[in-house]
């Protein structure tokens, strides 16, 4: 088994903040238990325990959520303690957490720069475009609260990413998006598209982005990526640079850019195991960290075929001039995947996509190439 990368929810889908597009209240609302409470330090240690024992070579934990913080700071000191008490193969370990930013203070900031956290941090742009959607328990917007959660990671170092979701009306503003982190000097961004729930029609929530919506997005936000990279300055933008992978005869390391779902550990705060964040529903529960072994989970995994559907969503792809790039896309934007003929809902968009911008990319892939050359010599 490869280094193994483990996705912990320590509150479940508990959250400080009620933002108006969110999947995983959504996903809630599609099992028998809805949240199941904050991890216990007893389900902590068995599923670092059975982790370590498992990885081979390095092991990354994750903490998402819901909000992970809620989880408090004590949980995460109790992590590292765990860590090290049952590390006892030597792997190179690694942590992320992926936060909305709401209650991350002075403690919580020097906490991830003396532990080496890489943190994601949830921002949609400016304040009209961030509180449109992004709100608190009172329905009002959190911009504040966000944008000194990152001035605090600023001031301790720590190193982190900035996280948007990109809704139908948000992708009319990428300029507006783009120009606001360049000001504010984040220069390490991932768009992820909204996304209707499981249940619901694309017309029932307006902040659902259109594929049309989608193609203006992504041509706009690669020009201003695309300026930039020309001039030198190539930024990070998670799309685009696993693209450049790509293009280099590289493996992305994007799940939906490798053409097959990956073999996750998404856990929930109960041990329960699924093999996606997007798929945490009762007919996708792998087993449960506190009784199963990591073999008794690969079993499960093979018998309900999640990877091999993915696999046969996408045959129809394979004789598209742009499968070499868009591979299928995630599997959720398949669904649902039970029609007669399932579609991915982005197909149109990237066939527009790729069609504008890989001669553009093959131009900044050279250039790339012959600067790497040039420092070589």
């Amino acid at each position: 088994m490869p280094p193994i990368h483990v996705m912990l929810k320590p509150a479940s889908g508990a959250c400080n903040m009620h933002c108006r597009y969110c999947f995983y209240v959504d996903e809630m609302q599609h099992r028998t238990t809805a949240c199941y409470g904050t991890m216990s330090l007893q389900t902590l240690e068995a599923v670092i325990q059975r982790s370590l024992a498992f990885a081979q070579g390095s092991c990354t934990f994750l903490f998402q959520g819901g909000e992970p913080t809620l989880a408090g700071l004590d949980f995460f000191r109790a992590a590292l303690v765990f860590e090290k008490k049952w590390n006892v193969n030597k792997v190179i370990i690694q942590h992320g957490l992926q936060t909305n930013g709401y209650a991350i203070d002075e403690e919580w900031a020097e906490f991830f720069a003396q532990n080496n956290f890489l943190v994601g941090v949830s921002l949609d742009g400016p304040k009209e475009i961030h509180d449109a959607n992004r709100v608190d328990a009172l329905g009002q917007g959190t911009y504040q609260k966000v944008m000194r959660s990152i001035s605090l990671l600023k001031k301790h170092k720590v190193e982190f990413n900035i996280l948007t979701v990109i809704t139908e009306q948000s992708a009319r503003h990428t300029n507006k998006i783009y120009g606001f982190f360049q000001r504010n000097d984040l220069r390490y961004q991932q768009y992820i598209p909204c996304l209707s729930g499981l249940e619901e029609a694309i017309q029932e929530n307006t902040c659902v982005l259109t594929a049309k919506g989608f193609e203006t997005h992504l041509k706009t936000l690669f020009d201003l990526w695309y300026q930039q990279a020309k001039r030198g300055n190539l930024e990070y933008n998670r799309y685009f640079m696993n693209l450049l992978a790509i293009l280099n005869g590289q493996q992305p390391e994007a799940c939906e850019m490798q053409g097959i779902c990956s073999r996750q550990f998404v856990v929930e705060a109960d041990g329960s195991v699924y093999p996606c964040d997007f798929y945490m529903l009762d007919e996708y529960c792998l087993g449960n960290l506190i009784t199963d072994s990591f073999e008794d989970i690969e079993v499960k995994r093979s018998q309900i075929r999640f990877i091999e559907q993915s696999i046969q969503l996408k045959s129809a792809c394979q004789d598209c001039r742009w499968f070499r790039l868009c591979r299928g896309g995630c599997r959720r934007y398949w669904e649902p995947i039970n029609a007669v003929q399932p579609r991915h809902i982005f197909c149109e968009a990237y066939q527009h996509f790729f069609a504008y911008a890989e001669p553009k990319l093959k131009q900044l892939q050279q250039q790339l190439r012959i600067a790497n050359y040039m420092r070589k010599c």
